[in-house]
């Protein structure tokens, strides 16, 4: 009963249906912003399986129910208490979780992503790793890990590292959100459509090729702000450690940069070191699984970290908005801390690449 239980759950919060040529994939909990469980994960990764094989379906899309957002990541409460209890729960929901990035990303069939709303975290992994990304004026799209004591994941540090310039590093190590302009600078999209023309765009999409469809309803997505201001954050970000980036930030003369570093300093310095050093070695890895297979370590061993736990429960659980983390100062964060998050994982199994 209770697996019958489960399996109608996750068939509500997840709503597969072939629509003419197109399978629709409808992310349902608008409530908690559509936000991922490993159940939903699964549900989308056999969608995916089995629309592949089917001859009748020549694309897929998928969207978010309600009109707040596509999704706004995965379930982190449970990731909270996963960590506290010391339990396992978290690092296979994260395999199924990047190996359905990957999936996404080697599609053979058009994936078109409604990125409509807030996209953050895990929607970005179900959305920004697609071969049709559509942005519209509402877009809020973020990694924002670093603000909770955890490193972008779900092939975030990869496309953040393809960023022009240093905007992805900016962007991860301040979690800050962007709008349709500025995805489509950052390689995060690739289409801007005005959100009052969604459902005419769905409707057509049922009995055309997306390749068709999009040019009768994108549109110019006006100037990127981050385009302005590539001069001080490619100086900034290009120095050594996140010590040296705070300081040229402050230093700059420029009032965003400045703000810039405020809001860095409000972060987990312990995240704030993973997450330049992840980014940087997804530069130099270049392909999407093997940043997958180390943003795996990298998440299972966040789950042994204090301030993972700290991070969720100053901004979800009690949103005191107060966290205390541990280190407390960048400084006090040594190269052995880091080095800890990057280190090969015993008896975990087939990679994400064996997905």
């Amino acid at each position: 009963m209770e697996a019958d239980t489960a399996a109608a759950d996750t068939a509500d919060t997840v709503l597969c249906a072939v629509e003419g040529r197109t399978g629709v994939i409808t992310l349902n909990r608008p409530r908690a912003l559509n936000a991922l469980t490993h159940p939903m994960v699964l549900r989308i990764a056999e969608a995916l399986t089995g629309w592949e094989r089917d001859p009748g379906v020549e694309q897929v899309l998928i969207r978010g129910a309600g009109d707040r957002g596509l999704c706004a990541g995965g379930d982190i409460r449970a990731i909270h208490d996963d960590a506290k209890a010391g339990t396992r729960a978290s690092a296979a929901f994260w395999r199924d979780e990047y190996r359905l990035n990957a999936h996404i990303a080697r599609y053979p069939k058009p994936y078109v992503a409604l990125m409509d709303g807030i996209v953050m975290g895990g929607g970005v992994g179900v959305s920004a790793h697609g071969s049709v990304r559509v942005v519209t004026e509402r877009s809020r799209v973020a990694m924002p890990e670093t603000g909770i004591g955890f490193v972008p994941d779900v092939g975030g540090t990869h496309l953040l590292a393809r960023a022009p310039g240093l905007l992805g590093t900016h962007l991860a190590l301040t979690g800050s959100a962007v709008g349709a302009a500025d995805a489509l600078l950052c390689g995060l999209a690739d289409h801007f459509v005005p959100a009052d023309r969604l459902p005419a765009l769905t409707a057509e999409l049922a009995g055309a090729p997306a390749r068709e469809v999009l040019g009768r309803y994108a549109a110019g997505a006006g100037p990127a702000p981050l385009a302005e201001a590539r001069g001080w954050i490619d100086h900034c970000y290009a120095a050594g450690t996140v010590e040296e980036i705070v300081d040229r930030l402050l230093g700059s003369g420029e009032p965003e940069a400045k703000e810039a570093a405020e809001t860095i300093l409000a972060k987990s310095p312990t995240a704030l070191k993973v997450t330049l050093e992840a980014v940087r070695r997804a530069a130099a890895l270049g392909a999407l699984e093997p940043v997958l297979e180390q943003e795996f370590r990298v998440s299972c061993n966040a789950l042994t970290s204090p301030d993972l736990v700290e991070g969720i429960r100053a901004q979800v659980v009690d949103k005191d908005r107060s966290p205390r983390w541990s280190p407390a100062t960048l400084g006090e964060v040594t190269e052995q801390d880091v080095a800890r998050f990057f280190a090969p994982l015993a008896g975990d199994g087939p990679g994400i690449a064996a997905g």
